[in-house]
């Protein structure tokens, strides 16, 4: 018990920090915490020893976690607004539950150092998204149905449970880009969000159960510590972040966020080379 006090206590100050962080860059750019958190987190489990082994699915497992606890509230704000695209949540939410199921198994299953690499390519890729991509881009009138809704909704919920991110980084934009207003896009990928981590959680709860190489008090690849301390404090400074946006060049913000999100994933390919 002593030595998971020890080990507690610099990984609470580190949480709170990256609470707060992750917080202000979603209220800042209207990303989800997810992205920020996931890398943040792997950083900081790396300080305190957690080992190679699992600290990529604890980082993915906490922050889907953490999606959860604040997609809800989110959800229903938006809800009220009618800004949320129920045929699109009837269509696409089953397939996308399928593709988090299986991305929840396949991360089980990986060895820690792939599922980091997989994050860091796909978390450059993002980047590249973030800071080029035109909202004017258009792919068509309406979302495709058929096997490009199976293709779409199935890689949409994969990506996202294998990245421990609520799915609006994707669903926005490929909303978006078939016809959709940005205002209903993000007020549907914020119930989307709710329905990703609910079994992506869960996936990785079953996962981890019973792992020797955890950090304490965590269930499964959960941190129950992170957990506790990630939700208030990004809670708490996303309407500071939202704020300061309206101060700020949004488009600025963003090319600076992509850099930040492709020099993080660069430092996780890094740590897996040497």
């Amino acid at each position: 018990m002593e030595n998971d006090l020890i080990t507690l206590a610099p990984l609470a100050g580190l949480l709170l920090a990256a609470g707060a962080f992750a917080g202000i860059v979603a209220g800042l750019l209207g990303i989800g915490g997810g992205l920020v958190l996931v890398p943040v987190l792997f950083t900081i489990l790396g300080q305190v020893g957690v080992a190679d082994s699992v600290r990529i699915k604890v980082a993915v497992g906490t922050s889907l976690a953490t999606i959860v606890a604040t997609a809800w509230s989110s959800a229903r704000a938006h809800w009220r607004q009618g800004n949320v695209d129920s045929a699109f949540l009837k269509s696409y939410g089953p397939v996308i539950v399928a593709g988090v199921l299986a991305g929840s198994a396949v991360a089980a299953h990986l060895r820690g150092p792939l599922l980091t690499a997989i994050f860091a390519i796909v978390a450059c890729v993002l980047a590249v998204q973030i800071a080029l991509g035109n909202p004017d881009w258009k792919l068509g009138d309406r979302l495709p149905c058929g096997i490009g809704r199976l293709v779409i909704g199935g890689t949409i919920g994969m990506l996202s449970a294998l990245m421990g991110i609520g799915g609006g980084t994707m669903t926005v934009p490929v909303m978006t880009m078939y016809g959709t207003s940005v205002h209903r896009a993000v007020g549907t990928a914020a119930a989307m969000g709710f329905i990703i981590g609910v079994p992506g959680a869960l996936g990785f709860i079953a996962g981890g159960w019973g792992n020797p190489d955890l950090p304490p008090f965590s269930l499964g690849y959960v941190s129950l510590v992170g957990l506790a301390l990630i939700v208030p404090t990004s809670a708490a400074c996303a309407p500071f972040g939202a704020r300061l946006a309206l101060k700020l060049d949004r488009m600025v913000l963003r090319r600076v966020f992509a850099v930040f999100l492709a020099v993080t994933a660069a430092r996780m390919i890094w740590t897996l080379i040497f």
